[in-house]
C-alpha cells in the first residue's frame, strides 16, 4: 500500500508538470511555436528539426501535438486515467526533447547535469509510474462499471479485491480531483482569463511611475526567417548583419549614464551570452565582431555549446595590435582589423607607417586582415598611401539625433562616431574592398528601421550591430524586409 501511495504522489506531481506546460502554451498571449526551439537543435537529428521549423504545415502539426500531447499527458497522469499509455506517450515525448537538445550540448540550459537532465529524470519517473502500480482512478471504475453489467459470477471475478475498496484507498483514488481543483485555482491565479491579460497592457503602474507595466518584446518564436543574405571577404561567408561586442564586454556607450557600462556587463552572464549567440546562430547571424577580453567566453560556448559562430576581432589589446591579432587568431579569430580608435590615434599623429606593419603583421598569421577607423582622415590617409586592406571597419550614422554635438568633435561627449556621413559615403563609393559599417545606430541614438537602411543605401556591405537578447527577433526581422526588397545604392556590393 506504500508504494501505491509513492507512486501515485509521483504520478501527480509529474502530471502537474505535463498539464501546466500544455495549458501554458495553449494561452501564451501572441501564441506559441516550437520553431526557435527547433531551429537551436544542432544534434545529429538538427536537419529534421530545422526542416520542420521552416514548413509551415510540418511546423503546425508539432506545435498543436506539442499543446495537445502534454495537456492530455497532464490530465491522464493527475486523474489516473489511462495511466500507462500516459506514461509511455510521456517518455516518447521527453526522449525528443532530448534528442532536439541534449544537455551535453547545451550546458546553459536550465536544470542540466552533464549527461542528464530533468527530461531524464522525468523519464525515468515516468517508467517508475508505468511499472509499478498506483490509485488508478480509471481502472476502478471500469472494474465497477463491468462488475454491474456482468452476472454474479462474473462480478465476482471483476470485481477488485477488497482491500481495494476501503475507504483509505477510494479517498485515495479520489484525490485527483482536489489536485485538478488546486491547479485550476493555481493556474488561473498565475495566467488569468485572457482578456485580462490583454487588458494589463494598457493599465498604468501608478506606483513605480506613468509607465505601461506589461513589457512586450519578440522571441525566437516570432522569428519570421533567419537571414539568408551573405558576402564573403576572403574565403570567409558572412551574414549581412552580424553582432557587435560592445553590449557583450561593457562598453555601453551610454554618454553621460556613468552606470551603463557595469550594468551591462552584470546583464551578460556567461548564460546569457550563451543565450545570445544561440538566439544569433539560430536567427541566421553567423559571426560576431568584438575584443580580444571575450575570447574566453567565445572558447567556452564553442567548447561547452558546440557553436559555430565566427568570431572577428579588433585586436585591441594592451601589448599592441599585432599582439592582440596574434592570441586573437590562437583563440579562433577568423578576421582580424586595426582597432579604430588605436588607428585614429596613429593617424593623427602621421605613424601611417606603423598602421602598414601591423597590416602586414596581421595578413601572416593567415587570415583577412582589415582597417577600423572613426575618423575619415583614417580611410583617406592609408588610401592615399597604397596601405590598402582586405575590408575596411568604417562608422557611419547621422547627427540628427538630440544628443549629438557634432562641433565638439569625436571622443568628446561619448555620443558622436560619424561626422562627416556624406563625405564618408563618397569616399567608400570609390574603394573596392568590403566595407563593414559600425556604430549605425549611434549607440541606441538611432532608431535600426532608419538606420539600417541608410548603411546598406549608403554602401555598406555588412553591418556590425550591437543587441541584446531581446532586440534580436525584431532586428534580424526588419533586415531580411530591407534585404528582401531593391536597395537603391551607387555603391556595388563589394563583397
Amino acid at each position: 500500500m506504500r508504494t501505491t501511495i509513492v507512486v501515485t504522489v509521483l504520478r501527480m506531481l509529474v502530471g502537474w508538470h505535463f498539464l501546466y506546460e500544455g495549458l501554458a502554451k495553449i494561452v501564451q498571449p501572441g501564441g506559441w511555436s516550437a520553431a526557435g526551439y527547433l531551429r537551436m537543435s544542432r544534434w545529429f537529428a538538427a536537419p529534421l528539426f530545422h526542416h520542420i521549423a521552416d514548413t509551415p504545415a510540418l511546423l503546425r502539426a508539432c506545435d498543436l501535438f506539442n499543446m495537445g500531447g502534454l495537456t492530455l499527458i497532464g490530465l491522464a497522469l493527475i486523474l489516473g486515467v489511462l495511466v500507462r499509455p500516459a506514461a509511455l506517450c510521456g517518455i516518447a515525448m521527453l526522449a525528443f526533447y532530448y534528442i532536439a537538445h541534449p544537455p551535453f550540448l547545451s550546458w546553459a540550459a536550465e536544470g542540466h547535469f552533464l549527461w542528464i537532465d530533468r527530461n531524464v529524470v522525468e523519464a525515468a519517473a515516468l517508467a517508475v509510474i508505468a511499472l509499478l502500480p498506483s490509485a488508478d482512478l480509471g481502472a476502478w471504475i471500469a472494474a465497477r462499471l463491468r462488475a454491474r453489467r456482468g452476472s454474479a459470477a462474473d462480478a465476482a471475478t471483476v470485481a477488485l479485491p477488497p482491500a481495494s475498496q476501503t475507504r483509505r484507498d477510494l479517498l485515495l483514488r479520489l484525490g485527483s480531483l482536489p489536485v485538478l481543483g488546486a491547479f485550476g485555482f493555481a493556474f488561473l491565479r498565475k495566467h488569468g482569463p485572457v482578456w485580462e491579460r490583454e487588458n494589463l497592457k494598457d493599465r498604468v503602474d501608478t506606483v513605480t511611475t506613468a509607465t505601461v507595466k506589461a513589457f512586450d518584446f519578440a522571441d525566437i518564436r516570432d522569428l519570421k526567417k533567419p537571414v539568408d543574405k551573405f558576402g564573403t571577404i576572403g574565403k570567409l561567408k558572412l551574414s549581412r548583419m552580424f553582432l557587435g561586442g560592445n553590449l557583450i564586454g561593457g562598453w555601453a556607450h551610454a554618454r553621460d549614464l556613468l552606470y551603463a557600462d557595469k550594468l551591462v556587463k552584470a546583464y551578460f552572464t556567461d548564460d546569457r551570452v550563451f543565450r545570445t549567440f544561440r538566439m544569433a546562430e539560430a536567427c541566421g547571424m553567423n559571426t560576431i565582431l568584438t575584443n580580444p577580453a571575450l575570447m574566453r567566453v567565445i572558447n567556452d560556448y564553442w567548447k561547452k555549446e558546440g557553436g559555430r559562430i565566427q568570431f572577428i576581432s579588433d585586436c585591441g589589446h594592451k601589448d599592441g595590435l599585432i599582439r592582440g591579432a596574434e592570441v586573437s587568431v590562437e583563440h579562433g579569430a577568423c578576421a582580424v582589423y586595426t582597432h579604430g580608435g588605436r588607428s585614429d590615434q596613429l593617424a593623427a599623429g602621421g605613424a601611417f607607417g606603423e598602421i602598414a606593419k601591423t597590416l602586414d603583421a596581421m595578413r601572416k598569421l593567415g587570415v583577412p586582415a582589415g582597417i577600423g577607423a572613426h575618423r575619415l582622415e583614417t580611410v583617406k590617409g592609408c588610401v592615399e598611401r597604397g596601405i590598402i586592406p582586405d575590408f575596411w571597419m568604417k562608422t557611419l550614422h547621422h547627427t540628427k539625433y538630440w544628443s549629438a554635438h557634432p562641433e565638439a568633435g569625436y571622443y568628446s561627449h561619448d555620443n558622436v562616431w560619424c561626422l562627416d556621413a556624406d563625405d564618408v559615403v563618397a569616399t567608400m563609393e570609390s574603394l573596392e574592398q568590403p566595407w563593414i559599417a559600425f556604430k549605425i545606430l549611434a549607440a541606441g541614438a538611432i532608431e535600426p528601421r532608419e538606420a539600417f537602411p541608410y548603411a546598406f543605401r549608403s554602401g555598406a556591405d555588412f553591418i556590425c550591430v550591437g543587441m541584446y537578447d531581446f532586440q534580436l527577433v525584431e532586428d534580424v526581422n526588419l533586415v531580411n524586409t530591407i534585404l528582401d526588397a531593391p536597395i537603391e545604392r551607387r555603391r556595388p556590393w563589394r563583397a
